[in-house]
């Protein structure tokens, strides 16, 4: 299907302080891309160059097969966008706000718009500057989604979100890719990218850090092993394994760190008779943090 974001060497500097570092990326069309990184790591500055709010120092951006830059309505009218932080005239109500939307966009069917609200649980007749910001959040979804963009580029999406509403967000996600659309969106809510994408790009101080699917880069990463053995065993085969780390054998009990393929350990673990075993998988929040922390290569 192509590519429905593509940067190259992109970068951005604002006055003496680089906001993007030579950034390229591929987002596939019709995947869900979590683009994860803290605050201040370049996430939204990278999503306004796509959106040509803001224009690059260097580099080049394609979104959609064309240049935002010199083709941003184009661009536009096939996007969905929720900014981080969304900003609308709150005199009005939430009804007025995605009628008038809606026109801009040539129509989008009255349904869609009440079907989107009641999943999410907005009542559209409220004033904007009444809402709640959990609220003012599900009315920004309803605008991005409505129209059933061929691109999604959510910013921060679930937040101020209750654990309920995120999960409807989840399966809205989900739906949009089996429709053929793609699914762009930062986040440092890590459950739940690690829930719905299909790949993630870390981003640490405007520059790329990792790019994988997240069962790859979990599978890369360190897991805890414990080993209860029906008798006392001895290091001999295991000390020397490729992956293994931190181990420890008291009497019938080992204890490692294990990085990589479990193949060989699980060989070495034929030769003894093994009572129990337990792996603790980490959890992207470790992955992440190790990559920001400069462990990652």
């Amino acid at each position: 299907m192509g590519a429905a974001i593509t940067t190259e060497s992109l970068s951005k500097m604002y006055g003496r302080r680089q906001g993007l570092a030579s950034l390229d990326m591929t987002v596939e069309a019709g995947e869900i891309y979590g683009f994860l990184g803290p605050n201040g790591a370049g996430k939204t500055t990278t999503i306004r160059i796509l959106l040509d709010v803001i224009r690059a120092t260097t580099g080049r951006a394609e979104v959609l097969g064309l240049d935002p830059t010199a083709n941003s309505v184009a661009v536009r009218r096939k996007v969905g966008y929720l900014p981080g932080d969304f900003v609308v005239d709150g005199r009005q109500t939430g009804r007025r706000l995605l009628d008038h939307l809606s026109a801009l966009r040539g129509g989008v069917p009255r349904d869609r718009i009440d079907g989107l609200a009641e999943r999410l649980g907005l009542d559209l007749s409220v004033v904007i500057k009444s809402l709640s910001k959990g609220n003012r959040q599900k009315l920004g979804l309803v605008q991005s989604f409505m129209h059933e963009p061929e691109l999604l580029i959510l910013d921060e999406p679930t937040s101020g979100l209750d654990p309920l509403v995120q999960r409807e967000f989840q399966q809205m996600a989900r739906e949009a890719i089996a429709n053929g659309q793609t699914v762009f969106m930062s986040s440092h809510v890590l459950s739940e990218v690690q829930a719905i994408v299909d790949r993630v790009g870390i981003i640490r101080d405007g520059r790329m850090v990792a790019v994988d699917r997240v069962e790859d880069l979990r599978q890369r990463a360190v897991r805890r092993i414990f080993v209860q053995f029906d008798e006392a065993i001895t290091p001999d085969g295991f000390s020397t394994l490729n992956g293994i780390a931190d181990l420890a054998i008291d009497g019938s009990t080992l204890t490692c760190t294990l990085a990589g393929r479990a193949d060989g350990f699980v060989k070495a673990l034929a030769r003894y008779p093994v009572a129990s075993i337990l792996s603790e998988e980490p959890d992207l929040d470790d992955i992440f943090f190790a990559y920001y922390a400069g462990e990652g290569t």
